[in-house]
């Protein structure tokens, strides 16, 4: 049966390995214009080589919140804020062996897009929703 292949992959073999990340140090500002420039919705925050965040674009537009409890945000502040006042540093991760079924287990009940893959504490790459329905339509796929 074909579908059990997916029983038998990992992380490892469908992430994306050149993954784009962003120190904590970087304003609002760098990472508007990384967001508009690529078509990614997060970025892992990495300093030091240790993932110590992740940062999305709701995150990023978090920061300009305003209704009765907060007054109107200055653009020129809320730009010049980092990405460690805005990104979350409790996240999710896998690990490169983690099993595809567990990756997709997480990311339905945490009804997130995707997590970082770690080696050893340091960022390996990055799995997401499109990586895993590659997956299942390779496992599926009539022989």
């Amino acid at each position: 049966m074909p579908m059990h292949r997916f029983l038998e992959w990992h992380a490892s073999q469908f992430m994306t390995k050149d993954v784009e990340s962003v120190p904590s140090s970087l304003t609002l500002r760098e990472l508007g214009a990384l967001f508009d420039h690529n078509d990614y919705n997060s970025f892992p925050v990495v300093d030091n080589d240790v993932l110590v965040g992740l940062v999305t674009k709701l995150d990023f537009l978090k920061a300009f919140i305003f209704d009765t409890s907060h007054l109107m945000p200055h653009y020129g502040e809320v730009m010049s804020k980092t990405v460690a006042d805005v990104m979350m540093k409790d996240i999710v991760h896998v690990e490169l062996e983690t099993p595809l079924t567990k990756v997709l287990e997480l990311m339905v009940k945490l009804r997130t897009r995707g997590f970082p893959v770690l080696d050893n504490g340091k960022l390996a790459g990055f799995i997401s929703r499109t990586d895993l329905t590659h997956a299942l339509t390779l496992a599926t796929r009539d022989e």
